[in-house]
This record gives structure tokens, sequence and C-alpha cells, in this order.
């Protein structure tokens, strides 16, 4: 009986009874008292439920397990739904670069909350009028992650104590207020000595071999595996909507198991760990900036819906910074989609030797290493979705890296270790032949007859590509190959390690050997980060400022980091908000005990 929305405690019941007399009948109020915040008369009697526990988690990511520990080392029975199968859980965190943040315990903690500010919202910048975040809730977001950040690397190694990490760098932006005083760090996960695991990882690789996001999942799968008697995880059971009672408190939700509907009990608290709405059509024509659908791609899960966001505006929640995403420009593929939406890839051999970007006219529009060195890279989409208010167009969208047979053969132009390559769900091999007979990299024997191929064969780039002005653009090219100086955008001859100094890249290289190869870039990264609000105790917001009773979220649906975003930001946040959110969750006091 429940439908893809809210549904009160009243109809639940109701309809429970109706189903249980032989009666199908449709209610046409139902969900209304969940919309609305939960009015309507008190629940009848013959209660009946499919699963329960005292806290249900929805969504099996970092924030999800994280929260899951936290609510069973506080004494609660925890259930986790989970939308995919076990031997294909895909999550965010499982194919991220497993980075993370964790500052130094006996760093200044004033500081460290004026950097987590600056980052978060940005209002003590001095060139900023209001901060990104709401001020009713920015201190209390503040204040519990400083409380919860500095224990990160301790709390993850009490998990697992083979998990090991490999110091990073400090903060990202040292400009900020409190970056040098805070005592700021990153690290990266691993169960090896090196912070990349092997190219094409897979999720039954035996955990001493795996490092960056795969360690780390394996590290919470350990402590969640050791806590067996207080949670259980429902593979293959996604949740579809919450049920509210009388009062607009979340006591429970309707998931998907078997094709048919569940109901959950949830005596203390739901949590909300669904990540962002990378494939929701809808929500990305929304909320993207730009051309939603064509001129974005990300390379995280496929799984990522928006149902939590969905499932939280339908019981009231309120909305903060949705369009926010860790993004820069990479590749998309035409032949691996989600509905109409193309699945992208870490492309992080832009901005390299030997690598130029043009837009859809064949113009150089931004120093290239800004795509992929930090912090740069997390805001280096704003580019791809400029638009040209003179001509209305967005010149930018697509975007093409341009390439020669030297930089093809020297190796993989995205990443194998990580992501949708690394884990094959693009088939994507280490020397990029399969790309060119795919198609997916242009090519041709002339920079001339390249543009000529652009614009008459990709469809996106509407026949903007002007041969002429691509091969000014490598004249250019060639002229800060030689000379090491880019006059018109300054971008660097040698890309430098920012701890050790090590020139990690020459910068620039002469893109000279035919054939020349064109590949296609948009806007695009892991995850959106924008979606419900929340405050510092990871209660989920209503319209009206106040906590929806007994709901609560953590990751990426609800992110912290509405200004500016640090490398591995989202993995922190699934430790820090998934604790808090779990520990609160667990401390309610069950409401079929009152």
């Amino acid at each position: 009986m429940a439908q893809e929305k809210g549904v009160s405690r009243r109809d639940f019941f109701k309809g429970a009874g109706v189903a249980a007399a032989g009666a199908a009948m449709a209610t046409a109020g139902l969900g209304l008292a969940g919309c609305s915040g939960g009015s309507g008369a008190a629940a009848s009697s013959g209660e009946t439920w499919d699963k329960e526990a005292e806290v249900v988690v929805v969504g099996f990511g970092g924030a999800g397990a994280c929260a899951a520990i936290a609510a069973a080392d506080a004494g609660a029975k925890v259930l986790v739904l989970e939308k995919n199968a076990e031997d294909k859980h895909l999550s965010n965190t499982v194919m991220s670069g497993g980075i993370f943040h964790s500052p130094d315990p006996d760093g200044d903690k004033a500081a460290l909350k004026e950097y987590l500010l600056a980052m978060f919202s940005g209002e003590d910048l001095p060139t900023k009028a209001e901060g990104e975040q709401s001020p009713l809730f920015v201190d209390g977001i503040v204040e519990k992650f400083a409380e919860y950040e500095p224990k990160n690397v301790e709390f993850m190694q009490s998990l697992d104590p083979d998990f090991k990490v490999i110091e990073r760098g400090g903060a990202a932006f040292p400009t900020f207020p409190g970056a040098e005083k805070s005592g700021y760090k990153s690290y990266n996960s691993t169960y090896t000595k090196s912070a990349t695991g092997p190219d094409y990882p897979t999720l039954d690789l035996p955990k001493e071999d795996t490092a960056a996001g795969l360690a780390f999942f394996n590290c919470l799968k350990t402590g969640i595996a050791d806590r067996a008697d207080k949670i259980e995880v429902a593979y293959e059971t996604p949740g579809k909507s919450l049920i509210v009672d009388d009062e607009g408190a979340v006591i429970g939700v309707v998931a998907t198991e078997g094709g048919k509907d569940v109901r959950v009990k949830a005596s203390k608290g739901v949590i909300l760990t669904t990540g962002g709405y990378e494939y929701n059509e809808e929500m990305r024509r929304a909320f993207l900036e730009g051309q939603g659908i064509t001129g974005w791609a990300f390379y995280g899960t496929l799984s990522n819906e928006g149902d939590g966001i969905r499932m939280g505006c339908e019981v009231g929640a309120q909305l903060a910074k949705v369009g926010k995403a860790a993004s820069r420009l990479i590749w998309s593929c035409p032949d691996v989609q989600v509905g109409p939406m193309n699945v992208g890839s870490i492309t992080d051999s832009v901005g390299g030797a030997g690598t130029v970007v043009v837009n859809a006219e064949g113009k150089r529009f931004m120093d290239e290493t800004l795509i992929t060195k930090d912090p740069s890279r997390y805001f280096s989409y704003k580019n791809a979705v400029h638009m040209d208010i003179i001509d209305l167009e967005y010149p930018n969208d697509p975007a093409y890296m341009i390439i020669d047979e030297t930089k093809r053969k020297q190796g993989p132009l995205v990443n194998t270790t990580l992501s949708t390559c690394g884990f094959g769900i693009i088939d994507w091999d280490k020397d990029n032949q399969n790309a060119i007979d795919n198609g997916w990299l242009i090519k041709a024997d002339t920079v001339e007859e390249l543009a000529q191929k652009i614009r008459d064969s990709h469809d996106l780039n509407k026949g903007r590509m002007d041969p002429a002005v691509l091969a000014a653009t490598m004249e250019q090219y060639q002229k800060m190959v030689d000379t090491g100086v880019d006059e018109e955008f300054g971008r660097v001859s040698a890309i430098k390690n920012s701890l050790t100094g090590e020139v990690t890249d020459p910068g620039f290289q002469a893109i000279s050997t035919p054939p020349f190869y064109a590949m296609p870039l948009v806007a695009g990264g892991p995850n959106t980060k924008g979606g419900l609000q929340a405050d510092g105790e990871r209660h989920v917001i209503d319209w009206n400022n106040e906590p929806i009773p007994r709901l609560y979220t953590a990751g990426e649906i609800s992110s912290c980091f509405k200004f500016v975003y640090q490398g591995g930001g989202n993995v922190t946040e699934c430790i820090v908000c998934g604790r808090i959110a779990g520990e609160n969750a667990a401390a309610e006091t069950a409401w079929d005990a009152k």
C-alpha cells in the first residue's frame, strides 16, 4: 500500500489492516501527513512490521557504516538497508581514493574551528558578505566536527589494528583563518605500504592487498563484522519511503525486498546515508548548473539516485545548496549510461605533460593544471559550465583534451586503480587502445583533420570547432613548450609535490607526433554534495527550522562542505557525521516503550 512518498503512521496501519482483509484500494490522502510534518489521528491497534531494529540506517556506504558502528557501540540494535547486492556493492566510498582528514589532536581547537568554518561556509573570510551555511546551524556543525575530526585515525584503527594510514598533507587552503595553527592533516588509507592499490581491483581482493577507498571500506566492514550481534545488513533492500507517526516523528521505513514492500520498524531513529543524486535525471535538471544531463558526468557508484533526498523531502525536510558538487572536467563515456546520463571516469591525465585543453571552438580557456591539482580541481567545473552571456551558449561544454601518439603510449589516460574504469564499469585498457577502437578518443593524422572530425562527428560539439582556431592554439602551445612560459593563463612548466618539492610532472611536452587525439570533457566528479539540511547533531531540519523527530542524516546527502572542498572531505564527514548521527539516534527513547 505504501506509495513513493512519506507514509503517516495512521495511514500505514490503516493500509496494513485493509491489506489483511484482502481489499485492494488506494487511500487518496496517503502520505500527506508525512509531507506536512505528520498530523493525523492516533494510530489504530494491530501494528504489523516485517523487520525491526532500534536504529535503521538507509544506505551502506562510509557514512552508513560509521553510523551503524557508532549506534551499536552505544548499545542499539541496528539494521542497515542497502540497495546493492553484497557481491556488487560498489559504493562511492569503495570507489574513492580513501583519503580522509584527521587533524593533530594536540592542535589549536579554536584555530581548527576557524578553518572548518572557512571551508564549510566562509563567513570568516574577509571577502564574503555572508556564509554558505545557515547561520542557525553552522556554529553547531563546526563545533561537533571539531570535536570528532581529530579522533578519525584513532577511530579507524580501533576497528582494525592492521589498517594503516600514510600522511598526505596539511591544510589545502593555507591562507584561511586557522590553517596553520589547527594542525590540519589528511591521510591515505591502506593495508599495504602504498597509498595506491593495484590496477583493476575487485571486491574479493584480499584485504591485505587493498589500498585507497577499498581499504578504507574494508576497515569499516571489519568493524561491522565484529558487531554482528548488534548490526544486520540487509542487501538488495533499498529504502523507499519514511513512515511517520501522528506527531510527525519518523518511526520506520518502507523498503523494497524481493520486489515487494516491507515495513521496517525503527523504535529509536532512522539515519539517511544514501549519498547524492548523481543518477537522478529530474534532480540533475533541477539543481545542476549548465546542461545538467549532457554537460555532466560522475564517476562514483551508479546507485546514487537521490533516494534519501526524496524521502526526506516527502516528510518536510529543508534543502541546502543542492547544486553543490565536488567536480572538475572529466571524460564522459557515451556507451555506458544510466538512462540518458553518461557515466564518467577520473581523468587525471588532464593538465599533465603533453596535454592541452580547448573549448568547443578550439581555444584554450584556463590553466589546465587547475583541473587536476588540489584544491582547484574541485572547483574547475565552474569553467565547464560557464555561460557566454553575449552569444547565450556554453562555449566550454564540451571541452577537449588534445594529445598525440607519444602521450597515448605513455600510460592510461584515466585512473585504472579507482572509480569506474578501475572497477570495470567502463572497460578501459592500459594502452588506451580500446578507447580508440570504441571511438571514445577522436583520432586524426593532422590537427586540422582532428578539428574537422570533432566538428562533423561529435554531436555535442554542434559544429562549433574551427580547424584554423585549433591549429593556432596548437602553435601557441608549442611556443609554451619552447619557452616554458604560458603568457595567456600562467600554466607552470613543472608540477611539484607540495610536501617534498619533487617534480611529479614536467608540465610542458610537445604535442607533435601523429596521430593526434581528442578526448571530450564535461563537468563532473565523484558526487554531488548538496541535499538535506542538518544541524550539528545531524538531525534533519524542516522548513520551519525545526528538527524532524527521530530523523538523522550523514554523508554526501547532507554534506558540510557547502563553500569549498579539500580532497578527502566527503570520506571525512562519513566518519565524523556518521558517528554523531549513530550515537544520537541510539540515545533516543524508544517510542514503543512510552
